[in-house]
C-alpha cells in the first residue's frame, strides 16, 4: 500500500513539473497554458502572447493583432515581420540610430526576437507557472518572463526581470507592445478607455507626414484624452476607429499617476467581450496608441504601456529627459536586475455594457464599471500584482 501511495505521489509530482504543452500559431511554436477559462498561446520565440481566448466562445476570438492571418485573408503578404499580439520590446522602443543599426541592434529591442528557454513549469494547487528567459547579447542583459494562471479565473499574472550584466548603471526603454487586432477591433465598434487624462500626438518626422497611411491627427500637440484634435474637424474621439478607416495616426497618454493601479481596456460591446490590463504607473507611466486603420478594414491598434511617451531612438529619448514632469525611461543600476508586474484579463461583459470609466483591484477581485449604465463585472483575482 505504501509502495502504491508512493508511485501515485511521483506521478503527481511528474505531472505537476513536466513540461509545458507545446503547441503552435503560425507555424511558430509556442506554449499552451489554459485554466479552464482562459486559453493562452505563448510563443518560444520572444515569449510573445499570439492569442488569448476564453474557453467557452464557440468562435474562439481573440483579440490579439495576428497581421498574418489578417494579410493572408486580404490576400497580401504581412508588412509587420514578426510583430504580433502582445510582445515584449526590450532593450529599446522604437528605431535605432545608425550606429545601433551597423552593430546589428533591431528596432524594439532583442526580446521580441531571441528564443527563449522554459526556465520553469509547475502547478501547485489551482495556480499554473510558466517562466521563459532569454539573454540579450547585443545589450548583455538577461530577460525571464513568468505568467501565471489560477484555475477558473479570467486573469493572467505577468511578471518580468530585466537583469544588467554590465559594471555600470544605465537607461533602459521597456514596452509592452499589447495590439488589438481585427476582428475584435472594428471600426466604429470597439472602444479603448484608460486612466489618463493628459496627452499628445505625435510630433511626426517630414517623412512620417508624407508616407504610409493619411493623418487625420496634427503633429504635437497636446490634448485631454479621449479627444484629439483632428487635422480636418475640431476634435475626434479617439476612442474608436473611423467607420469609414483610412488613416494612420500615434498617440501618447500620460497614465494617472495618482492612482495606485492604472489600467487600459479595449470593449467590443456587440459581441460584449472585453480585454484588459492593470498595472502600476511607475513602471509603465505612459500607454502610446498606434492607430493602424487601412480602408480595408484589417485594422490594428496598440495599447502600448511603456516607459517613454513614443517609439523613437534612445537618444531622444534621453535628450527628452521628461515629458509633462514625468520620466521617460528607467535606470538598471550595475549587476542589478530590475522587474515589472502587470495583469492581463479578458472576459465576457453584459449586454449594454458601452464604455469602462474605472477598474479597481480590491480584496481579490478586479472590478469593471461602466458609470453611465451602473453596470460592473467583477473577476476573480486572486494573485497580487
Amino acid at each position: 500500500m505504501r509502495l502504491a501511495t508512493l508511485i501515485f505521489m511521483v506521478s503527481i509530482m511528474y505531472a505537476q513539473s513536466g513540461p509545458p504543452p507545446k503547441t503552435s500559431f503560425e507555424e511558430q511554436p509556442g506554449f499552451l497554458l489554459s485554466n479552464g477559462t482562459l486559453e493562452l498561446t505563448v510563443l518560444s520565440r520572444g515569449s510573445t502572447f499570439a492569442s488569448v481566448v476564453l474557453a467557452d466562445d464557440a468562435e474562439k476570438l481573440s483579440p490579439l493583432w495576428n497581421p498574418i492571418r489578417m494579410a493572408r485573408e486580404a490576400g497580401e503578404k504581412s508588412e509587420f515581420g514578426g510583430g504580433m499580439g502582445h510582445f515584449i520590446c526590450v532593450d529599446g522602443f522604437g528605431d535605432v540610430s545608425q550606429e545601433e543599426k551597423a552593430a546589428g541592434l533591431p528596432g524594439h529591442g532583442e526580446a521580441h526576437r531571441e528564443t527563449y528557454e522554459v526556465k520553469y513549469y509547475n502547478k501547485e494547487g489551482r495556480t499554473s507557472t510558466l517562466t521563459l528567459a532569454t539573454k540579450l547579447p547585443l545589450t548583455q542583459e538577461l530577460f525571464e518572463r513568468t505568467v501565471r494562471m489560477v484555475d477558473g479565473e479570467n486573469v493572467i499574472y505577468v511578471q518580468s526581470e530585466l537583469e544588467s550584466l554590465l559594471a555600470f548603471d544605465r537607461p533602459v526603454f521597456w514596452a509592452e507592445h499589447a495590439t488589438i487586432g481585427s476582428p475584435f477591433l472594428e471600426a466604429g465598434v470597439t472602444v479603448v478607455d484608460m486612466s489618463a487624462r493628459r496627452a499628445k500626438t505625435r510630433p511626426y518626422t517630414e517623412s512620417e507626414k508624407e508616407g504610409g497611411l493619411p493623418h487625420i491627427l496634427p503633429s504635437d500637440k497636446e490634448f485631454t484624452w479621449p479627444e484629439a484634435p483632428g487635422l480636418h474637424t475640431r476634435k475626434i474621439d479617439v476612442r474608436a476607429a473611423p467607420a469609414e478607416p483610412n488613416s494612420g495616426d500615434h498617440t501618447t497618454c500620460l497614465m494617472d499617476p495618482s492612482r495606485k493601479l492604472v489600467f487600459i481596456t479595449a470593449l467590443h460591446p456587440g459581441k460584449r467581450l472585453l480585454l484588459g490590463y492593470l498595472f502600476k504607473p511607475q513602471e509603465y507611466p505612459w500607454t502610446q496608441s498606434w492607430m493602424f486603420y487601412p480602408p480595408n478594414k484589417k485594422l490594428a491598434r496598440g495599447l502600448e504601456f511603456s516607459t517613454q511617451p513614443f517609439d523613437v531612438p534612445r537618444r531622444e529619448v534621453v535628450q527628452l529627459n521628461s515629458m509633462f514632469g514625468s520620466p521617460v525611461f528607467r535606470w538598471l543600476p550595475a549587476r542589478t536586475k530590475i522587474e515589472s508586474r502587470f495583469l492581463m484579463f479578458y472576459t465576457h461583459t453584459p449586454e449594454g455594457f458601452h464604455k469602462v470609466d474605472d477598474v479597481r483591484l480590491e480584496n481579490g477581485k478586479i472590478i469593471i464599471e461602466d458609470h453611465k449604465t451602473h453596470q460592473q463585472v467583477t473577476l476573480t483575482a486572486s494573485l497580487p500584482i
